[in-house]
């Protein structure tokens, strides 16, 4: 079951050309998780961090950037789990416009533990992550 989010370009992420410049898009990438394991998971980021003194940081990101974004533009970031594993989860992000995609992100994000080591998902958490699980090539 994929997670959806809208995102409207605004000036402060834009270079002098009016385009998103990069960085800005894994901020949004960033913030499309956070939503993700707060509205979808119920298991919110300040839980996580603040409250179980634990963490879910990103361990690998591939990027293809297909098109430009502009000041102006709402982009849908929909972000899919492709792959659970005992420590860690893949995440497959789609980002379009009205005109079409524009960038496409394989994330692999793990669970650590106090000390930020690795450790496995608590169980109620990777309960609700597996009911989001979909197959690699499903839309």
């Amino acid at each position: 079951m994929s997670f959806a989010r809208d995102v409207t370009i605004t000036f402060g992420q834009c270079d002098p050309a009016g385009i998103v410049f990069y960085p800005r898009y894994f901020e949004m990438l960033n913030a499309t998780v956070e939503a993700f394991f707060a509205e979808a998971l119920d298991y919110s980021f300040a839980r996580i961090h603040i409250d179980e003194g634990c963490g879910v940081p990103t361990a690998h990101l591939a990027v293809d950037f297909s098109a430009p974004s502009r000041l102006g533009e709402v982009l849908r970031f929909t972000l899919r789990l492709v792959r659970l594993g005992r420590t860690s989860a893949t995440l497959v992000t789609d980002v379009r416009c009205a005109e079409g995609l524009r960038m496409t992100v394989r994330q692999v994000i793990v669970w650590t533990g106090p000390g930020l080591r690795s450790a496995p998902w608590p169980e109620p958490l990777a309960a609700r992550l597996a009911a989001h699980l979909e197959e690699e090539g499903r839309a």
